[in-house]
């Protein structure tokens, strides 16, 4: 429908043309080359308003409101001043003819494209603070429709916005805020590796929803002021804009609803669709600590997910594959706990399956009795 929008448009353009210089009383006067010369230009002009249409294809309906509202009070200042300007050149008599006129008309023009171009530039950086204020009364923007979703840092981290925005599930824009990518930046920079895995995840979480079909994402300058939390700007956000926060962050949710701002936990609708989940899956874990309980080893997925493995206090410091043994999803996130499970044929699995089939042989071979002074064995009558 674009394509043809395109070239009905310059169709009627090279037409309206044809038909305005065929209308006029002086269509003879034209030769045919300067005919020809018009058509040309007109159809030069359509492709050069098609180029610029094609090189901004993410074009908002504020942002085209923004330069209008510029340009119309940009040409309203410059028709003020120019009246004032020939009201000048009129009392001193320097519009007339001559050097004067010429300057008087560079001025014109030079101070109304000047205008115009500061009026549409203040009217684009200040439209999303835009109030009009009357004394005592205040109309600030009402957002109609689907409230957006807020998306924080540990949504991003987390990557299920991903899935349940490729499923359709999220009928409402996306909006990720300019402090949230920077927190994911600072982490994505940091020495430590495991906040640097979490970074990186967001930001890739944060590119590939944006390539998502049917779903709106903005990303927005919006900064914290004053050196203020991330969280308490995120609240702000959405109680200002009317938006919804997605976080997987208990914190997070429990302020937003404590001061009336809609909040989504997707920890609490993860475990509302499903139970404690499924066992046997494999992962691949960097053990970083000791358990509460004793041999147990704690380590972490990319996304912050807490794992907790039996008997591996001994492997600590290093990357272990696991079995998942269960999970149990809560609001603060999801604990998984799993046991040592290395790969088939490596040098640790020969080892634990040689230490096992040990362990089997002593537990299953029955301990030798004695035998008593005389040779007999103390159960039976015979001799020895």
């Amino acid at each position: 429908m674009l394509l043809a929008a395109r070239l009905l448009f310059v169709v009627l353009l090279v037409v309206s043309v044809m038909l305005t210089l065929a209308s006029t009383s002086k269509a003879n006067e034209f030769s045919f080359a300067t005919v020809v010369g018009i058509i040309f230009a007109a159809g030069g002009f359509g492709l050069l308003v098609l180029i610029l249409d094609a090189l901004t294809p993410n074009k908002r309906i504020t942002s085209v409101a923004a330069v209008y509202f510029g340009l119309c009070l940009g040409l309203v200042a410059a028709l003020a001043f120019g009246s004032l300007l020939d009201t000048i050149a009129d009392s001193w008599e320097l519009g007339k003819e001559g050097p004067g006129a010429l300057y008087l008309g560079l001025a014109k023009v030079t101070l109304g494209l000047t205008l115009c171009y500061l009026s549409v530039s203040m009217v684009i950086t200040t439209k999303d603070d835009f109030r009009l204020v009357i004394p005592y009364i205040e109309f600030s923007k009402q957002r109609r429709g689907e409230q957006p979703y807020l998306l924080d840092t540990s949504a991003l981290i987390d990557g299920r916005v991903l899935d349940l925005a490729s499923s359709r599930l999220i009928d409402a824009p996306i909006i990720v805020p300019g402090f949230v990518m920077d927190e994911l930046q600072t982490l994505s920079d940091s020495d430590d590796r495991g906040k640097r895995a979490r970074g990186r995840r967001g930001l890739d979480t944060l590119a590939r929803l944006q390539t998502v079909p049917l779903v709106e994402v903005q990303v927005d300058g919006t900064r914290t002021q004053d050196g203020g939390g991330v969280d308490a700007a995120l609240v702000e956000a959405a109680q200002r804009d009317g938006g919804r926060i997605l976080t997987t962050d208990a914190g997070l949710h429990k302020v937003a609803q404590i001061r009336g701002v809609a909040s989504i936990n997707l920890n609490d609708f993860a475990a509302s669709m499903r139970g404690t989940g499924s066992s046997g899956e494999r992962l691949r874990v960097h053990l970083d600590k000791a358990g509460e309980q004793r041999q147990q080893a704690v380590g972490w997925l990319e996304d912050g997910t807490m794992v907790v493995v039996e008997d591996a206090q001994h492997l600590i410091g290093q990357d272990i594959w696991v079995a998942i043994t269960n999970t149990l999803q809560t609001a603060a996130g999801r604990l998984v706990f799993a046991r040592h499970d290395p790969d088939p044929g490596s040098a640790q699995s020969l080892a634990d399956a040689a230490t096992g089939q040990e362990r089997f042989v002593a537990e299953s071979t029955p301990p030798r009795e004695p035998a008593g002074p005389s040779g007999r064995n103390p159960r039976r009558g015979g001799r020895g």
